[in-house]
């Protein structure tokens, strides 16, 4: 009779860690899955059509007079004073819209696949750029309807300046929000940041006009401020300035420095 040696299958070591590639398809993959919920409940755009209409016209109706004395030299002021605060209110939306997904578990059976951990938070900031971008050109379309047309050109290139802006921050209220003992807690620290970085800036009204301590938060400490100018240099003379560089750099380093607490966090509440 023949002995049959059964010979054990070989050892295959499992990856640790996945590519920066595989890590970037991932985060597309759930941004494309985002994007498809959105295409199937369309009613989830209605805060991005809706509130910079409200925003935009509210703002130049109420301010406009009193401020500068009509409506037209106002414009150039408010409008890219409400592109930043559509842009920071939806990015702490994000934020709370994400701790809600991780409370429900939704999040939870993400873990078990062999994809980077990065990408489920990642691909559902990412796809909320789209969100940024409708926002931003119904601010556009209202300030067109109502007399500010600046150019095609500088209308495109502020609303991608928004939108780098607005995905930096929402890393930054992500953070905030895993972090938060609840939602309700989630959304109320994003309010908490929210309200000084837009009204202790120069958004809506000149900074003259404020006291000596508000003042120089808004123009030397509040890097709202600076993308706000910047906003209004390319939208006006079509140039970008030092404080375009200021907030860049300002942005990147809050990306950089969230990116790494978010992901602690999410592992931390998964």
């Amino acid at each position: 009779m023949r002995n049959t040696a059964i010979i054990p299958a070989q050892e295959r070591d499992l990856k640790k860690r996945v590519s920066f590639d595989t890590a970037i398809e991932n985060t597309f993959t759930f941004a494309y899955r985002t994007l498809l919920k959105t295409v199937h409940n369309p009613e989830s755009l209605l805060d991005v059509t809706l509130m910079p209409i409200l925003f935009t016209l509210m703002f130049t109706y109420l301010f406009g007079g009193a401020i500068l004395g009509n409506i037209a030299n106002y414009l150039p002021i408010i409008i890219p004073g409400v592109l930043i605060q559509t842009c920071i209110t939806f990015s702490g939306n994000a934020g709370t819209q994400l701790r809600e997904d991780i409370d429900k578990s939704i999040f939870n059976r993400f873990k078990s696949m062999p994809i980077a951990r990065i990408s489920p938070l990642a691909g559902v900031l990412t796809a909320d750029l789209l969100r940024y971008a409708i926002a931003c050109a119904v601010v556009f379309i209202v300030g067109a309807i109502i007399g500010y047309r600046p150019g095609f050109l500088k209308v495109i290139a502020s609303i991608e300046f928004m939108m780098f802006v607005g995905w930096c921050l929402s890393w930054l209220f992500a953070f905030v929000a895993l972090t938060a003992k609840s939602v309700s807690s989630a959304s109320m620290y994003a309010m908490l940041i929210m309200f000084p970085l837009t009204f202790l800036s120069n958004a809506f009204v000149p900074t003259e006009t404020m006291p000596k301590v508000v003042r120089y938060f808004a123009e030397h400490i509040n890097p709202v401020s600076k993308a706000i100018t910047a906003v209004r240099e390319i939208l006006g003379n079509g140039t970008i300035g030092t404080d375009f560089w200021i907030a860049l750099i300002g942005t990147l380093a809050i990306l950089i420095v969230s990116i790494p607490l978010t992901l602690w966090a999410y592992n931390r509440n998964t």
